[in-house]
């Protein structure tokens, strides 16, 4: 099977690419290439690759494409508030004329990356699954959820979106982001000794390490297509929801002399959702073994900070930080307003 990853120079991409191919799959992989040169670690993946920007897409990208795993797209809630018209430009509509073209040049699985933060304000604390209500809080969730909808009436016997609501990623990678919270916690500290939570620290996330995530593509496409076809499953495991403080205890058990400080400046996040796993653990339990967990995580992310020396500079610099490394880009003229090269 050939797959075309969109936004495979990234975080998750440079993990998923070289699983995907040890998977057996032919990849091809799609990027604008914002974060090139933000290397962490001394390999990333090197197959065929197509530069282009997602909003400049033809059917010819697609020839002889059996399947898409759709990444590309400004990634967090700060970027997307950044410049909100540009979060649905890349995001939404960037993505609805992508599955459109795949679907007309014959590809016959469409995954797409979307969020648990579709979920917003979770009420009640309960955990929410598939059918649970959406209470989008940023413009990012609700470019995932308007992609969710173009995405289901396209469906038909030859061609078969599928919709992953994807925890919040940790671990290492070879294109790392400290913009994430576990990434972030365990940055700061390794570079400070401090663990810094700006909110109370009360709000629920749910987590998956990047290989989990990825394995769970790699599901998707391996598994029969009737246990797929236009299906929306929340990608993650039961046992990885927490709440941040706890995060920050899981990274303090890994470096104990840390000292955890609740800034609270940025006060209850209004972000906060438990999310229900039983779909994708059920349905797809023969394809998709999800092996990894936070304080597993962290040492992993440990590992690689001491091997690959972060300091507390270069954690605060642009390479990781995905809204610092666009900020720069546009600021040095190489980007433009709405987000296309420029030189």
């Amino acid at each position: 099977m050939k797959v075309l990853v969109t936004g495979n120079n990234g975080y998750i991409g440079n993990v998923m690419c070289p699983m995907l191919i040890e998977a057996g799959f032919e990849v091809v992989g799609l990027d604008t290439n914002y974060f090139d040169g933000c290397l962490f670690q001394d390999k990333k993946y090197s197959g065929k690759q197509i530069i282009k920007d997602i909003r400049q897409v033809d059917i010819n990208d697609f020839d002889g494409i059996d399947a898409v795993i759709h990444l590309a797209g400004l990634s967090n809630d700060p970027i997307g508030a950044l410049n909100p018209g540009i979060t649905e430009e890349i995001n939404l509509a960037a993505s609805e004329n992508c599955a459109k073209l795949a679907k007309q040049a014959g590809v016959k699985r469409f995954v797409f990356a979307s969020s648990c933060s579709v979920y917003g304000v979770a009420k009640d604390g309960l955990a929410v699954d598939e059918n649970g209500e959406l209470n989008p809080v940023t413009a990012y969730a609700k470019s995932k959820i308007g992609t969710e909808k173009t995405l289901h009436p396209l469906a038909d016997d030859n061609f078969s979106p599928v919709i992953m609501r994807n925890s919040t990623v940790y671990g290492s990678s070879p294109l790392l982001r400290l913009d994430l919270v576990v990434n972030n916690l365990s940055a700061w500290g390794h570079t400070t000794g401090k663990l810094k939570l700006m909110s109370d620290g009360s709000p629920w996330r749910p987590l998956i390490h990047v290989r989990d995530f990825s394995l769970a593509f790699i599901a998707v496409l391996k598994a029969p297509k009737e246990l797929i076809h236009n299906q929306v499953f929340n990608i993650g495991r039961n046992s990885e929801n927490y709440q941040v403080r706890e995060l920050a205890e899981a990274v303090k058990e890994v470096i104990p002399n840390c000292i955890l400080e609740f800034t609270g400046e940025h006060g209850a996040d209004t972000r906060t959702y438990r999310v229900d796993f039983t779909k994708v653990n059920t349905i797809l339990k023969d394809y998709f073994k999800p092996s990894w967990n936070v304080k597993k995580g962290v040492e992993e992310l440990l590992d690689d900070f001491k091997k690959y020396r972060l300091d507390f500079a270069a954690f605060q610099g642009r390479k990781y930080i995905r809204l610092k490394q666009l900020n720069f880009l546009q600021g040095e003229g190489r980007l433009n307003e709405k987000f296309y090269w420029v030189k």
